[in-house]
Order: C-alpha cells, then sequence, then structure tokens
C-alpha cells in the first residue's frame, strides 16, 4: 500500500508541474496582448497631453522645461472658484498649505489712529492740553497722597510701610516737577510778551537758544536754593553724583 501512495503522490506532483507550465506561457501571451493595448492607451495620453498643452503660455512651457518639468500643472483659475451661493465656502485645493494664522470671520477692519499725528483729531496744542488736565495735578494726586498718609499711620508691616513711604515720594516728585513746569512756563509766556512789546516798538525780534535757556534756569534754581538755605545740599549731591559718573573710568587692580 505504501508503494501505491508514493506513485499517486509523484503523479500528482507531475500533473500540477504541467499546470504552471501552461500557466506561465499563458501569462506571455497575455503580455504581449497587454502591450500592443497599452501602446495604443499611450498615444491617446499624448493627445490628450497635446491638447492640455495647446491653451499653455509659451513662457510658462519654456519655465517648466528649464526646471526639467515634463507635466505643467494647471491649477484652477479665479472664474473656476466661483462660489454657488454666497453662503457656501469656496472650494480650494487641498494641495495648497493652509496659513497658521487665518480670518476665520469676515470683520471689518480696525483702524488705529494716534491722536497726535492725524488731522482728523485736530492740531496739538500744549497749552489746552495742559489746562484740561489740570486737574490731576490739583485735584487727584493731593488727595492719593493724603489718603496714603492715612493708610501709613495705620500700617504695621514694615514691607507695606516701605511701598507706601516709596509711593508718597513719587508723586512728592510728580507735583514737584509739575510746579516747576508750570513755573517755567509762566517765565516763557511772560518773556514772549515782553518781546512782542519791544517788536511793536521797532526792536529787532531776539529768540533765545536752547542753552541760554538751560543757564538761565540752573542760575534761576541756584538763587531760590540759596535763599532757602538748601544750596550746599544741592551741591554735595551733585558733587556725588558727578563722583559716581566719573568712578567709571578709573581702572582697577588686577
Amino acid at each position: 500500500m505504501s508503494g501505491e501512495e508514493d506513485d499517486e503522490a509523484l503523479a500528482a506532483s507531475a500533473s500540477e508541474e504541467e499546470e504552471e507550465e501552461e500557466d506561465q506561457v499563458a501569462g506571455d501571451r497575455g503580455d504581449e496582448g497587454d502591450g500592443s493595448l497599452s501602446g495604443s492607451e499611450g498615444s491617446e495620453e499624448e493627445e490628450m497631453l497635446r491638447c492640455a498643452v495647446a491653451d499653455v503660455p509659451f513662457e510658462l512651457l519654456q519655465k517648466a522645461k528649464a526646471e526639467g518639468h515634463s507635466k505643467i500643472a494647471r491649477g484652477k483659475t479665479k472664474a473656476d472658484l466661483k462660489r454657488l451661493n454666497k453662503n457656501r465656502p469656496m472650494e480650494i485645493s487641498s494641495k495648497k498649505p493652509v496659513g497658521r494664522f487665518r480670518d476665520v470671520m469676515q470683520t471689518s477692519k480696525r483702524v488705529i489712529r494716534d491722536p497726535r499725528f492725524e488731522s482728523l483729531c485736530g492740531d496739538y496744542d500744549e497749552s489746552r492740553f495742559k489746562k484740561a488736565y489740570n486737574f490731576i495735578y490739583d485735584e487727584q494726586l493731593p488727595a492719593e497722597r493724603q489718603e496714603l498718609f492715612k493708610s501709613l499711620k495705620k500700617a504695621k508691616d514694615p514691607e507695606l510701610i516701605s511701598e507706601k513711604k516709596n509711593e508718597i515720594s513719587l508723586m512728592e516728585r510728580q507735583l514737584q516737577s509739575e510746579r516747576d513746569r508750570r513755573k517755567h512756563a509762566e517765565k516763557a509766556a511772560e518773556q514772549k510778551r515782553m518781546e512782542r512789546e519791544l517788536v511793536k516798538q521797532g526792536k529787532k525780534p531776539f529768540y533765545m537758544k536752547k542753552s541760554d535757556k538751560r543757564r538761565a534756569a540752573l542760575i534761576e534754581k541756584y538763587k531760590e536754593l540759596k535763599t532757602c538755605g538748601k544750596l550746599e545740599n544741592f551741591l554735595a549731591k551733585r558733587r556725588q553724583k558727578n563722583a559716581a559718573k566719573d568712578h567709571r573710568y578709573v581702572p582697577y587692580r588686577r
């Protein structure tokens, strides 16, 4: 029985080999037939490419040839991207990358205007501006300073006390600078008025330089400090400040 089984297995393997050979021959014949079909399809593709390239401008063809492209990608024009309805979104190619930031909702453009340089806001007049905001230095800052003095008396935390003292000193400096500015503005206005009167009388107009104005202001400040008895302290602070500036140029020991 074992010998008969071996003969049957050999016969089955031989029949399988014959079937594989027949399939291979049939496949080769089919490939030859497909080659003839592919040739006809290739001619049709060439015709389609010729028709597509016929409408392309000569500059694009030359550019594609120089860059080594065998095909020219013709994207959709603006006419092809029309919406069927104004409420629908526009069709856009998925191959085109979308920007990181884009306007999701169409809103009116925000126009930022600087009132200092816009003619719509009128011309800037410093005297009118300062007069309109005089209440900040006449009412608001003194009231806030008074409130800080009251809260400073009740405070017990050393950090809070130092913070309030710094705020009070800052407000006092602001008020003092505003008082000095008003005083200089009044003197400048008085000097202009006197010059106008002299010009009306026939004198040639005289315009003081900025350096002369600073020198005159410094002399006047020294006179005021001398009358108040604070000139020595002011000069000591000025010398200390100048020494700290000059100390930067002193060579260090290595």
